[in-house]
């Protein structure tokens, strides 16, 4: 078996769509975001779902060969960690150069092509998700491609990656500087079920 195949679902994927897990001294189970904790290790596709399959049918310890412990609360460690790496390589693509925020600079940003993704604050009001999902339709119109849009973070959450700054709407540039955020939170977005923010979805219906 492949390295890198789902030990629920079979299915080979690349470490930006499965999760290393690996056992501790006390044999529980630890979620390897990294990739890089000792071990044998079994990876498990990025998905609430399978991981939960995952626990309830003992694939750990099948695959691993051993008794290993699978706690209740591996699917919230799970996600943490997702989300503090996401967060950290968040802050790290901002020191870059490669974050712009404010919801006038994020539209200015969509129209000229330079938008990888466009974060919002989960508790963002729908009057500003609106207007930025005017720009993405806009500049999709003259050709540009599509801007993904993530509702991934609470906005102290972004604030605190941004230093402290107050932080509601941002955009991630395309670039080499923002690659590792793009491929951290696109795994938290799949782990997560993160859907299309509804506000892009009523700007679509009205176009």
């Amino acid at each position: 078996m492949n390295d890198r195949t789902c030990i629920v679902t079979r299915q080979v994927g690349t470490i930006n769509e499965l999760i290393r897990f690996v056992a501790g001294p006390d044999q529980k189970m630890i979620p390897d975001i990294k990739g890089n904790l000792p071990g044998r290790g079994a990876w498990v596709s990025a998905n609430r779902l399978v991981l939960q399959e995952a626990i309830k049918s003992g694939a750990f310890s099948k695959s691993l060969k051993r008794e290993v412990v699978a706690q209740n609360d591996l699917i919230e460690l799970t996600e943490v960690l997702l989300k503090k790496t996401a967060l950290g390589s968040l802050a790290m693509a901002r020191k870059a150069g490669a974050i712009v925020t404010g919801a006038s600079q994020v539209d200015s940003a969509i129209r000229s092509g330079q938008v990888a993704m466009v974060l919002h604050a989960r508790e963002a009001a729908d009057d500003g998700k609106r207007k930025i999902s005017q720009a993405i339709w806009a500049a999709e119109k003259q050709g540009l491609d599509r801007v993904p849009v993530n509702l991934l973070f609470t906005g102290d959450e972004l604030s605190l990656a941004f230093g402290d700054k107050h932080v509601i709407h941002a955009a991630v540039l395309k670039g080499v500087a923002s690659d590792g955020f793009m491929q951290r939170a696109r795994r938290l977005q799949l782990f997560s079920g993160e859907p299309l923010c509804e506000t892009d979805k009523a700007v679509k219906e009205t176009e």
